[in-house]
């Protein structure tokens, strides 16, 4: 188990000290949707991220088993992350989230489609999802 304080023992706290800070979801989101997988792409992301903050999570996400950093196999000054099989798991929560948000907020259009089609067989689209990330990072 990773060496996290905890504020208390609720599952939801505990949870929320992994990866409850404003960032680590939008990478994982930018690693599942946008197929972002280095430094460079994450940064360029809409929201702004500061590269000290960016850096910051980066290790957090790593550190627990959310993400792994890999050397890129075209560049050794880059480098490669991936997914684990534990942030994988985290999908079915971040579309929920989306949708939430859908229900309550204006959605920009790149993200529309993805929301459609969750919408239209949630169950389909998580399972469909699981195995392209699955796929990914077994390669």
């Amino acid at each position: 188990m990773e060496n996290t304080k905890k504020r208390s023992e609720c599952p939801l706290s505990c949870s929320l000290d992994i990866f409850g800070d404003k960032w680590s979801l939008l990478i994982m989101r930018d690693m599942m949707f946008f197929n972002k997988s280095t430094f460079g792409d994450f940064a360029k992301s809409q929201e702004g991220i500061a590269t000290n903050i960016l850096t910051a999570r980066l290790q957090n996400l790593e550190e627990h088993d959310l993400i792994q950093k890999l050397d890129h196999p075209t560049s050794k000054a880059k480098v490669l992350y991936k997914l684990t099989n534990k942030a994988i798991d985290l999908l079915p929560i971040i579309i929920e989230i989306q949708l939430w948000a859908d229900k309550y907020m204006e959605i920009p259009s790149e993200i529309k489609a993805q929301i459609k089609e969750a919408k239209k067989n949630k169950d389909e689209f998580i399972m469909a999802m699981t195995k392209k990330l699955k796929k990914q990072i077994a390669s």
